[in-house]
């Protein structure tokens, strides 16, 4: 059965806090020909930023099923400037707006609502038929990559939200969204507004997650259990920036991913997997963080650290130990 709006719809942006305000474009692709946004092979685009990490969720999603014949992809510059994301199309592995013409998101946007008075983020699923934005919100967007265009996916079989598995997935996507994926925001933040009590506060919390995560993972390959699943995919993007920019921008340094034995193992063995290293553009991602204007209040010269040299690829044996 199609998965309708109503279930697919997530709270993860109703618990965030006032820093990320909620994402203003909710509406769903579906399986059910009589739907508002019927799913259909090159009608939709996404609008993604290889820095991003929601919007890297969207990529992976996309890769895993098997979807990119199905579903164009243009990439923004990773520089973030006063005007939002911008089209580059010089710039290292990014795009021009192939689908609309348009110099940045805040274009498409008013494009979609010309009244449109919020933040202008990737991801951005588009409907190339009606010209305008489906829904922005991350979450909501890989919930129908996984299910609502199966009949044109090459990995139709690949749930990554299977029902016997939902609570225990809404479960891990609920703290560690808190602890692990805007818990280094809330780092961040604590760091732009200047209080070290926030700092202190915020950095342990994010620690703590960590911890809870490599215990759960010193147990079983994969959060829950020796398949992937949508709480792997949604912990992978924070993990994979975490020890290039997390620990020095953000300071979330207490200990570096790379020092865990689990998550070490874990992450090198996601970024092996196909979907996941594939679309990780790690230079996007450092400069992004270190240039972007928001960050040069942490950063104000904006030079791109050189390191860390991370090898992501090497041997991880987590395969062999959960047989």
């Amino acid at each position: 059965m199609a998965e309708t709006g109503k279930d697919l719809k997530t709270n993860e942006k109703s618990k965030e806090s006032d820093f990320r305000p909620p994402s203003a474009f909710r509406k769903f692709v579906s399986r059910s020909s009589d739907a508002e946004y019927p799913a259909e092979r090159n009608r939709y685009h996404l609008y993604v930023s290889y820095a991003c990490p929601w919007a890297h969720r969207t990529l992976i999603y996309r890769k895993l099923k098997g979807l990119q014949d199905v579903i164009s992809v243009d990439v923004v510059y990773w520089k973030l400037s006063e005007v939002g994301w911008m089209f580059s199309p010089d710039m290292p592995d990014c795009t021009p707006d192939t689908v609309n013409g348009k110099t940045c998101m805040k274009d498409l946007y008013l494009m979609a609502d010309s009244n449109f008075e919020g933040r202008y983020t990737v991801p951005v699923l588009w409907d190339k038929k009606k010209k305008t934005i489906v829904n922005n919100e991350s979450a909501e967007i890989i919930r129908m990559l996984n299910t609502e265009f199966n009949e044109f996916s090459t990995k139709p079989d690949l749930d990554l939200y299977p029902e016997k598995l939902r609570n225990e997935i809404d479960e891990l996507n609920e703290w560690i969204y808190k602890g692990i994926n805007n818990g280094v925001y809330g780092v961040a933040f604590s760091i732009f507004q200047g209080s070290q009590e926030k700092y202190d506060k915020t950095v342990q919390e994010v620690f703590a997650a960590l911890d809870r995560v490599e215990g759960i993972l010193s147990q079983r390959r994969y959060l829950t259990g020796n398949t992937i699943t949508e709480a792997d995919v949604r912990l992978y993007v924070t993990l994979v920036r975490f020890d290039a920019v997390y620990v020095g921008h953000f300071k979330c340094n207490i200990r570096r991913i790379i020092d865990y034995p689990n998550l070490w193992g874990y992450l090198r063995d996601l970024y092996q997997t196909p979907g996941f290293g594939d679309t990780t553009n790690i230079v996007h991602v450092k400069g992004h963080y270190q240039q972007s204007h928001l960050h040069l209040q942490i950063n104000p010269q904006g030079i791109v650290a050189a390191g860390p040299d991370i090898d992501f690829t090497s041997p991880h044996g987590r395969a062999d130990k959960f047989k």
